[in-house]
């Protein structure tokens, strides 16, 4: 038995978005939404998203 995985959860914990794993930023063997929550919000806080409460 094979599960196809079409959409994830963003891999950050405050983000809400769904992405999907081939679309995803990968960083630390996960998958983010943007690069935002992927650097941990160094450079700035939220993923930009509309409707995202994400904060970093």
């Amino acid at each position: 038995m094979s599960v196809n995985v079409d959409m994830v959860k963003c891999a950050c914990a405050d983000c809400v978005c769904i992405v999907s794993p081939d679309k995803a930023v990968q960083a630390e063997g996960r998958a983010f939404c943007s690069d935002n929550c992927a650097n941990h919000h160094e450079a700035s806080a939220g993923c930009d998203h509309a409707g995202c409460p994400c904060h970093g």
